[in-house]
């Protein structure tokens, strides 16, 4: 992803502003996530690229981003973290490793999924002032060459709300415009603090699911925060997210052709994780729940 951008400076392709984009390669990524937080600290659009151990090498300073409440996205090739030995294939270790930092994370499970949404998270940020990881599976999406429809950055154009652009700079560091910052607070300051910025995550799944449904007038491919594939009636159904979505549609399809009901909720946006919208309707008397983040049962109506 890097060397795309590095490509597109060197060659004089402009960004939404007319600029040339500046790509800087550190000697670490947590140099490299070091200096995300000094540029997003200085008023500086900003975004890098990373995975596996290098995603686990800025989770410091992922916590501070998130703390401090200022919008980014870290785009992440995810993939499986080393133990006994490499592996440069699709795993979601890594970016599991960084669900307690206070990041949101969004999917997207195929190329064309990647085309059509990574502006979604960048979109979303900037209204929301949380910041986001965006992933998609390592090698398996990311390496995977296929024909797809691209959107032209004015597409976008109309989607990018000045005031935000304009909030965000704002709050930059300026000795004209002194606040305090870094500080050390004991526990009940601290806390309360920390109480503060749950509006704010509140607010994440409605701004997503708004944008995804702008892209989606935009590309005519529908998108939902929980995405359902498959027979209306279905009597068994799997969820997942990344790129086993796709794999998994053509599984439904021979099924169904078969005689089969069966169906996929495939996940984009993971954190926060609305369990109001994960809440589908199934059929009269029973609802489909996935009840915390990473556990799915089946609850009868009656019990709620």
């Amino acid at each position: 992803m890097a060397e795309h951008v590095d490509e597109w400076a060197a060659r004089g392709r402009k960004n939404l502003w007319g600029q040339n984009v500046s790509v800087q390669e550190m000697q670490s990524e947590a140099g490299a996530a070091g200096a995300v937080h000094g540029s997003l600290q200085a008023g500086a659009l900003t975004t890098t690229f990373t995975a596996s151990q290098g995603l686990l090498l800025m989770i410091p300073n992922m916590y501070k981003i998130a703390g401090e409440l200022i919008p980014c996205v870290f785009d992440v090739s995810a993939r499986t973290l080393a133990s006994h030995s490499l592996c440069i294939f699709g795993d979601h270790q890594d970016v599991m490793a960084c669900r307690q930092t206070g990041f949101a994370m969004f999917c997207s499970g195929s190329v064309q999924e990647v085309m059509d949404l990574t502006a979604v998270p960048h979109l979303a940020t900037l209204e929301t002032m949380v910041p986001f990881v965006n992933f998609f599976d390592g090698f398996r999406t990311s390496h995977e060459y296929h024909k797809i429809e691209m959107m032209d950055m004015e597409d976008i154009r109309p989607l990018v709300k000045e005031e935000y652009i304009k909030r965000f700079r704002d709050r930059a560091m300026s000795p004209e415009r002194p606040v305090t910052r870094g500080t050390a607070e004991n526990p009940e300051t601290f806390f309360t603090h920390r109480e503060a910025s749950n509006p704010y995550y509140d607010a994440v799944p409605e701004v997503v699911e708004k944008y995804l449904g702008e892209i989606s007038k935009i590309t005519g491919r529908e998108y939902h925060l929980f995405s359902y594939y498959g027979a209306k009636d279905a009597d068994r159904m799997i969820i997942l997210m990344g790129s086993a979505t796709d794999a998994a549609r053509e599984a439904i399809d021979y099924l169904n052709a078969n005689g089969q009901k069966v169906g996929m909720i495939s996940v984009h946006l993971y954190r926060p994780f609305s369990v109001r919208r994960a809440s589908v309707p199934r059929r009269e008397g029973c609802l489909l729940r996935c009840s915390g983040s990473s556990s799915y049962r089946w609850w009868p109506l009656r019990s709620w």
